[in-house]
């Protein structure tokens, strides 16, 4: 269980890009990276508008001098200073990505960074390229896979207690965009924009979540070829879609679907994940993310519940408080952070067997992230027709 002991020697010096005052997840950064005591936030560039990114600074007690302009002077400016930072958050729009990390990476800094990680996955494989040459971590935000449910999903399975795998349904299908509502909202513009967005809104934006997970459930599970269809619900949307459907076959014959959605009206998050096996079935909801639904055939149905001790160990391990209180967002997203932080120290260390322990979304997850959102948009251009992974 997580107690809040200290992790770390020493506090890793970080600043965010992006996340100002009006940032929903900016704040939601912040939280997860400071509540252990593994980061200390020193240093940002917070707005685009620098008069208010300071203002928002100095209220979150940053030295005046180091709420900078811009993540280029961030960036410059920071590595001249014997305290300066050694790890950036990047909580910007899509089409900032790539940008950001690179000049980043470039700093030798260790980057967190809001999906996706870039528009392509030529600009992907240079940044993991840049991120290895470098000796860097870089960290991607799959928030849910920080909650201990899903790592005792992953030890069921790996323990066959399912059987073999034949099918895994996944979705992220909310209603919050059933009606052109960023006609009125400049926070959600910049998602419908492909200047912005990149190739897609909803495969990207929320497709990918339940992807990572599936990936942390059944790390051997590959994708041989998909098949996409894609719509645009509000016209004024295309190309980008707001609704998708993606068929998946996995090498060895098994099948997968993901439903991407942000006009499942009535929906409020709508983010599951079900795998199915020859004699069992498991699913969870991350609105009910304490509980993990496990279906026997033949039997009645069970429900696990987290923090309780039947439970396998590596589920436990990330436990902030007993069995019967509710743990969410910011828990697992915390834990998320504290990886990174574990992760961070061992690449500067140069303790590879302390790194290739820790698993989190990384690198490569973010570039696969990038090459699913492709393939699907590849598929859907060629009128839903199978493409090869």
């Amino acid at each position: 269980m997580i107690n809040g002991s200290k992790s770390l020697a020493h506090p890793i010096r970080w600043a965010m890009v992006g996340g100002g005052e009006h940032s929903q997840i900016g704040y939601i950064h912040r939280s997860a990276a400071l509540r252990d005591r593994n980061f200390e936030l020193v240093a940002a560039a917070l707005d685009i508008d620098p008069d208010r990114g300071r203002a928002f600074g100095e209220q979150l007690g940053i030295d005046p001098s180091r709420c900078y302009a811009d993540y280029l002077s961030l960036f410059e400016l920071e590595a001249q200073r014997p305290d300066g930072i050694q790890a950036v958050s990047i909580a910007t729009p899509n089409g900032t990505h790539y940008a950001i990390t690179r000049a980043a990476l470039e700093a030798g800094l260790h980057v967190v960074c809001e999906k996706p990680l870039c528009f392509t996955l030529e600009e992907a494989e240079t940044l993991r390229t840049l991120a290895k040459s470098r000796g860097r971590i870089v960290g991607l935000t799959y928030g849910y896979a920080g909650h201990q449910l899903i790592e005792q999903a992953r030890s069921m399975i790996a323990a066959q207690e399912l059987g073999e795998i034949r099918m895994v349904h996944m979705q992220f299908a909310h209603g919050f965009h059933s009606a052109p509502v960023e006609s009125q909202n400049p926070a959600t513009q910049w998602r419908v924009d492909p200047r912005q967005a990149g190739p897609s809104y909803v495969l990207g934006d929320v497709g990918t979540h339940p992807l990572y997970l599936c990936e942390v459930m059944l790390p051997d599970l590959k994708i041989k070829r998909l098949m996409c269809s894609r719509q645009s619900f509000i016209a004024s949307r295309a190309p980008l879609e707001d609704n998708a459907y993606t068929l998946m076959e996995y090498e060895g014959g098994a099948m997968g679907m993901v439903w991407s959605s942000a006009v499942n009206a009535g929906s409020m998050h709508g983010q599951k994940i079900r795998v199915i096996g020859s004699r069992a079935s498991l699913e969870w909801w991350d609105e009910r993310p304490n509980q993990l639904t496990f279906e026997v055939q033949g039997q009645p149905a069970q429900t696990l519940e987290r923090g309780m001790g039947y439970l396998h160990a590596g589920a436990l391990v990330d436990d902030r408080i007993g069995g019967g209180h509710p743990e969410g967002l910011f828990e697992a997203w915390s834990n998320l952070y504290r990886r990174f932080a574990l992760a961070m120290d061992a690449a500067d260390r140069g303790d590879s067997e302390a790194l290739a322990a820790l698993r989190f979304p990384d690198i490569d997850a973010g570039v696969e992230g990038v090459r699913w959102v492709e393939r699907c948009v590849e598929s859907a251009n060629q009128d839903s027709a199978w493409v090869a992974y």
